[in-house]
């Protein structure tokens, strides 16, 4: 069974959100993808997280559409993108759509932005494909393995207590909005309207709850590999210029994350931002343009 994005985003968002959703079918449903600025124009491709969409990129897309080609997708199952009851949901799969969007796309010399789970992902395309990637900003995200968890977040984890909380009272969306803005005057009425609108009943909850079951939190988990796998390729990507801005109130990806995407990548011009948390583009968005500005026609060594 598929969940049409059609029969979802009925809120009316429109003035914090104002762009057509573009489709491509990846096999399992529908992926819809913001594809806006001047098509021969420099690339930047955004990957969001869980519980978010595309509409979390909506300041850098209004920033930058003038001067880039701005890419963001919807993960299958989230946002305006179609919700499958069976899909898997893995980290793999979701790496395998980005990279059937590129292709489809023919996107070339790509500056990534990742945040959340689009850092697996986007780290996962990357490190497959780094002569797609010139340039990654990275957003309190991770992509390797931790046995760090928040104890509400594994609480969510609890078979039945996960479906209720998440698919049945949407608790996951809900609290992030009171968890994860610092500037809390910055969430108004439309902005979290935004935010919920593509989960708004049981069935197009399911990729939430599946986000958050696919943690590796152990060897056995089955994308614990692929994870492993990403973080291992992580080295191989060093000499790719990076700009790390990070809230620092975040409570799922803490200071013990950003100290580790900047042992990895030393050479990062890395900013922690201590009046933003998780959602650091709702916090932060006006700094964070500022300095991907310069960053990103910054020479890249070759």
């Amino acid at each position: 069974m598929v969940t049409s994005a059609a029969a979802v985003m009925t809120a009316d968002f429109s003035g914090e959100y104002p762009w057509a959703s573009q489709f491509l079918d990846v096999g399992a449903g529908r992926l819809a993808y913001l594809d806006e600025g001047p098509k021969d124009a420099p690339v930047l491709l955004m990957l969001h997280g869980n519980p978010t969409w595309s509409f979390y990129y909506r300041h850098l897309v209004k920033a930058f559409s003038g001067e880039y080609r701005v890419v963001v997708p919807d993960h299958l199952g989230c946002g305006r993108s179609d919700k499958p009851q069976g899909f898997s949901y893995r980290l793999e799969d979701h790496i395998h759509n980005v990279e059937r969007l590129v292709a489809h796309l023919g996107l070339e010399a790509i500056n990534l932005v990742v945040h959340d789970w689009g850092g697996a992902i986007g780290m996962g395309f990357t490190v497959a494909h780094p002569e797609k990637v010139a340039r990654i900003v990275v957003l309190n995200t991770a992509a390797f393995p931790s046995d760090r968890i928040p104890f509400t977040i594994n609480l969510v984890r609890i078979p039945g207590f996960g479906a209720l909380s998440v698919r049945g009272l949407n608790a996951f969306a809900k609290v992030a909005l009171l968890r994860c803005v610092h500037h809390k005057e910055r969430l108004t009425e439309d902005v979290k309207a935004g935010y919920l609108a593509p989960y708004d009943s049981w069935a197009n909850r399911v990729a939430t709850l599946r986000f958050v079951e696919d943690i590796p939190m152990s060897a056995s988990h089955p994308s614990h590999a692929a994870l492993a796998r990403i973080a291992d390729g992580l080295a191989g990507l060093k000499k790719k210029p990076m700009l790390i801005a990070w809230g620092a109130h975040d409570f799922v990806f803490n200071r013990h994350f950003y100290a580790e995407w900047v042992q990895r990548f030393p050479d990062a011009e890395a900013h922690y931002i201590e009046d933003a948390s998780h959602y650091v583009l709702e916090d932060a968005h006006e700094r964070i343009t500022q300095w991907m500005r310069p960053f990103l026609t910054r020479e890249v060594a070759q």
